[in-house]
């Protein structure tokens, strides 16, 4: 029996709300039983079906941690001369698996140089880990359960922010419903978006003609 855990994030780039990072942790003789209540990636399943799922994954595994990453601390990561998206990311996951305490852990790496990426998690570990870093790495059913994990936290963030602020779209600054939310609201719910998106830069960016 071996200590396996699985991490991944949800919601890394909507210029509305959060980020949620999730380590999820099961003896591997468990691992199975994922597949057994239908857990797999989750970008596969229905909203409806990773609610679902979300009780059942709690059951199964033996932990799971949950890290709400706000939009303030992600806009300070890229404002940082230090740090970026990934790295914040990296101080995330490993943060996860110094709580969690895995013999092995599989992350869904999302930085094209994955040996960078490992060098930079490991400066923060506390302890010895076998970790796998992958692209995609939702094959695996332990990083698939920490994405539903992280995914229905987030949509369940979403709703309660769409109660509050109105109906945004999807948070993704491609969506014409979230462009029009944005223009409109800017400077009336600043708290809510990442301000160092491009995106929400050309909105809030004073024009000539407002001088």
């Amino acid at each position: 029996m071996v200590l396996v855990t699985g991490c991944d994030e949800a919601g890394r780039g909507p210029i509305i709300g959060p980020m949620v990072m999730c380590g999820v942790i099961i003896e591997d003789t468990d691992i199975p039983k994922l597949e057994e209540i239908g857990v797999k990636d989750s970008k596969k399943l229905t909203p409806k079906k990773r609610k679902i799922l979300f009780p059942k994954i709690k059951e199964v595994v033996k932990d799971f941690e949950l890290i709400i990453v706000e939009p303030a601390e992600i806009d300070e990561a890229l404002n940082s001369a230090h740090l970026n998206l990934n790295w914040l990311e990296a101080i995330k996951t490993a943060m996860i698996l110094n709580k969690l305490k895995p013999v092995k852990a599989i992350v869904d790496c999302p930085s094209v140089n994955i040996d960078a990426y490992a060098s930079y998690m490991g400066k923060f570990m506390k302890e010895k880990v076998e970790i796998i870093l992958e692209h995609d790495a939702e094959r695996y059913l332990e990083v698939a359960a920490a994405s539903i994990l992280a995914k229905v936290t987030r949509d369940n963030i979403i709703e309660d922010m769409k109660v509050k602020y109105g109906d945004f779209g999807s948070g993704y600054p491609s969506d014409p419903k979230t462009k029009a939310f944005l223009k409109e609201n800017w400077k009336k719910y600043p708290e809510i978006f990442r301000v160092t998106w491009s995106s929400y830069k050309k909105v809030a960016q004073p024009k000539l003609g407002d001088f």
